[in-house]
């Protein structure tokens, strides 16, 4: 029987966040199927990977420079090289670095590797300190990977001058665009949950609160508007939410910006919303954004790699830059007091989205899955 191993820094977060319909598919196509990723629910019970056979609980740390990824690398390259892999496909910067590290013994038997790229954390406009601990290292470790899967075109034109033996453009993990078509019950009983009315315009975000999703630029962008019946709602939670809940207070917005916290039926929200709104400073190709776009919400982003290969400025909605709270603000209001504007751009929105639908991302997947498996 055939074997595939993925490879990830957690799982819950990562591997049933994205990878659950690859997992199926190989498993419908005969595969035994493992995954070696930390298990980083609170309740250990809890992790039940679907379409898996094997899991090992590998404790893998985000930080490349923390010791217990020494033993992580340790287990890894025992799991490996017993494992008799056909296929490793490792994902996140610390997870893949260990799997090639620990793979190359294995490719030398015939295993290939594949790593997908989520967004280098290296990019233009990225931190010097960035550059500096995670490029050197990504091109390194490139000379160890069969297959280099990018998915965004800033990352690719990058990943082409690395010594990968394959570097290719995959369009994001793939959103079901079908799931997230609007609908007016879930509209209805979110804004009655939500305390807001009808007539209303809901700016929504979803994203985890923390200093790259940056909700702050949104937050100082509500507060410099001048309509009193737009909120800004946020799905999500982390370690800034105190901080970001007292800026609304001084701001004096408090009663217009809904922490909505952490929710697993975040597609109501789409359809609750008029405008979806997403300041990130960093990016790989967000689902987040791929969802909101299926569901016909015009968009308001920050100017940054992975979204501009999504949005078209002034067609699907306006491009600002992350910091620019008055930008923000101008583009909210824009389409806060038009109804037919954002109308035709969420059009824009469903039409150009369904070339990142699941369903066609998992074609360009399966091909590269069996280009390389006819090779061994």
């Amino acid at each position: 029987m055939k074997k595939v191993l993925f490879v990830a820094t957690v799982v819950k977060t990562h591997i049933m966040e994205f990878h659950i319909p690859y997992l199926k598919m190989f498993k419908e196509r005969g595969w035994n199927t493992a995954v070696a990723s930390r298990n980083d629910y609170e309740n250990a019970e809890d992790c039940q990977i679907p379409f898996c056979d094997d899991y090992y609980n590998v404790p893998f740390e985000r930080s490349p420079i923390k010791l217990s990824n020494f033993q992580a690398y340790k287990e890894l390259k025992k799991l490996i090289n017993n494992g008799d892999y056909d296929i490793i496909h490792c994902h996140t910067p610390v997870g893949a670095m260990l799997a090639r590290l620990a793979a190359r013994r294995a490719r030398k038997r015939g295993t290939k590797v594949i790593y997908t790229a989520h967004g280098f954390h290296f990019y233009k406009g990225a931190p010097i300190i960035n550059w500096l601990l995670y490029y050197p290292v990504e091109r390194f470790l490139a000379r160890y990977t069969d297959v280099l899967i990018t998915i965004n075109k800033e990352d690719y034109e990058r990943a082409k001058k690395f010594r990968a033996r394959k570097v290719c453009y995959v369009r994001g993990v793939g959103v079901n665009v079908a799931k997230f078509e609007p609908n007016e019950t879930n509209k209805k009983e979110i804004r009655d949950e939500l305390a807001i009315k009808n007539s209303d315009v809901v700016v929504l975000s979803v994203g985890e609160v923390n200093k790259n999703k940056n909700h702050r630029t949104v937050i100082e962008a509500i507060a410099k508007s001048h309509s009193a019946n737009l909120y800004y709602v946020i799905c999500g939670q982390g370690p800034l939410v105190d901080e970001h809940k007292n800026l609304a207070k001084l701001l004096g917005v408090e009663d217009r910006v809904i922490f909505a916290g952490y929710r697993t039926d975040v597609s109501k929200f789409y359809s609750m919303a008029d405008v979806f709104v997403f300041p990130s400073f960093r990016e790989g190709l967000s689902v987040a954004l791929m969802e909101a776009m299926s569901c016909g919400l015009p968009i308001v982003c920050s100017n940054i790699r992975g979204n501009v290969d999504l949005v078209q400025d002034g067609a699907g909605g306006y491009l600002c830059d992350p910091s620019d709270a008055a930008g923000f603000s101008v583009a909210i209001e824009r389409l806060a007091n038009d109804a037919e504007l954002r109308r035709n751009m969420g059009r824009t929105n469903i039409e150009n989205v369904k070339e990142f639908d699941i369903s066609s991302v998992m074609d360009q997947m399966l091909q590269i899955y069996k280009n390389e498996f006819e090779e061994t």
